[in-house]
């Protein structure tokens, strides 16, 4: 019993940083660093909640929660691509409007009232592979959205490496100007990843939301879009490292909430326990700062020369 929650709660754990990591991939190869990935998910997380309870529907919140992604990607490209703002400071900026909007927005919509009982979710058995063995429950009874993030990882991967497009925004993280040169508009290009960049965000907080904790409180992303900025950096920006590393991290997550729930390591502070995750990710920056190789564009608005 104790394996097959673990490996459940590992893949929900690892979803919100699954989806948001995909998108950071793209928009990173692209050489645009979206720091605002925490503002992104937040936001998105609670206009997805406030949709699903006014609305009493799942799928209106996921579209909500998709499209204020896509409206923050597309506002984070005009600042950075068209008006060359420097990106981290930007991304920092939405990440600080994310915390106090969105606290405001509980506040001034609910007040002290109890929040609103969304629907439940419907859990999507497999059959028969959910009725295995320890892995059936774990793998193959999950909600929707866990088997999407899953399938989102092989089409990453062979669009970013097996197409044209994938070709041509690798390029634009290597050398916008050849990218230019050879006729891709670079501005456009980047608009569209950041608008994708910011629809992963946006799935991310909506799943977080409305499927794995069904309410909304201040903070609840509580840094996961800076631990799926690492988890791309660590993956070398390759979907399938992502979709690996994603896992280590819901692993210690899993393992961090197993302990508190079973009281094992009753003499350790729970806080020590719940850094864990965290402690991953760091480690893996550690020990990726002495080897990798950014993409030279990477966070370096482009200009086009006369």
């Amino acid at each position: 019993m104790f394996v097959s929650f673990f490996l459940g709660s590992m893949l929900r754990s690892a979803t919100p940083i699954l989806f948001t990591a995909l998108g950071e991939a793209y928009g990173e190869s692209a050489g645009v660093l979206n720091i605002g990935a925490e503002g992104m998910m937040l936001t998105a997380a609670f206009t997805a909640f406030v949709a699903a309870a006014s609305a009493n529907s799942l799928l209106v919140g996921v579209i909500a929660g998709v499209g204020t992604g896509i409206v923050f990607g597309l506002l984070f490209a005009v600042l950075v691509v068209t008006l060359r703002a420097d990106q981290i400071v930007i991304g920092v900026g939405f990440d600080i409007a994310a915390a106090g909007l969105t606290s405001l927005g509980l506040r001034v919509i609910y007040g002290t009232a109890q929040l609103p009982v969304l629907p439940s979710r419907e859990v999507v058995d497999i059959a028969p592979l959910s009725s295995i063995p320890v892995i059936g429950k774990a793998f193959f009874s999950q909600d929707a959205m866990v088997y999407l993030a899953i399938l989102l990882v092989p089409v990453f991967y062979y669009v970013l490496y097996r197409t044209r497009f994938g070709l041509k925004l690798r390029t634009l993280g290597e050398s916008p100007m050849v990218a230019d040169t050879a006729g891709v508009n670079v501005f456009l290009m980047r608009y569209i990843i950041l608008m994708l960049v910011g629809a992963m965000a946006g799935l991310a907080g909506t799943y977080l939301s409305i499927y794995q904790v069904g309410f909304f409180r201040d903070d609840m992303t509580q840094g996961r879009g800076f631990i799926a900025i690492g988890v791309t950096m660590f993956a070398r920006w390759n979907p399938v490292g992502v979709f690996l590393a994603s896992l280590l991290y819901g692993g210690a997550e899993s393992l961090a909430g197993g302990v508190q729930a079973l009281g094992f390591l009753r003499t350790i502070p729970n806080e020590v326990v719940l850094i864990l995750p965290y402690i991953f990710t760091i480690g893996g920056l550690v020990a990726l700062a002495r080897r990798a190789r950014l993409p030279p564009a990477l966070a370096k608005p482009y200009r086009r020369e006369l």
